[in-house]
């Protein structure tokens, strides 16, 4: 039905329509380029799965005003970044951070549920440092905002 580049031409997104029961849905063709694995915290390797991720940033992102659109492409931006590193094995620790420096750009409070799991604070004082850094660090930017306007 129709065909759209996105994601800069790396990912070609479909509108089709069944044939037969003529339900309409939407595919998404992407190159596929070689991940690195993911070494987690108990030494094993696996395999780089956008899937999972996605399903993850879901979880952080229920009942707030971020797109299924919006993933994908916080996902694909994520797996460039990877990609450029040109390295065969990321850490699941790196690989976190990495969301967690895009995240708050996408969600302030997608960003502070994906903490509380990511970094499993151990006390309610741990999860309020990590607020505090994340409101200072707002407010400096609001600054810097208007010294700038």
């Amino acid at each position: 039905m129709d065909s759209r580049d996105s994601s800069e031409g790396a990912v070609i997104r479909r509108r089709r329509e069944c044939e037969a029961c003529k339900r309409r849905f939407t595919t998404y063709e992407r190159v596929e380029e070689l991940n690195p694995l993911v070494v987690k915290k108990d030494g094993r390797r696996e395999a780089f799965d956008r899937d999972k991720l996605i399903a993850g940033l879901k979880k952080a992102c229920e009942k707030r005003p971020v797109s299924v659109d919006q993933l994908e492409a916080f996902v694909t931006e994520l797996e460039r970044r990877l990609q450029e590193l040109g390295e065969k094995e990321v850490t699941s620790t790196r690989l976190g951070e990495m969301i967690m420096e895009r995240l708050p750009g996408l969600d302030e409070v997608a960003y502070v549920r994906f903490a509380s799991v990511y970094r499993s604070f151990r006390d309610i004082s741990e999860f309020m440092d990590e607020l505090k850094e994340i409101l200072e660090t707002k407010a400096a930017a609001a600054t810097r905002t208007k010294g700038k306007g």
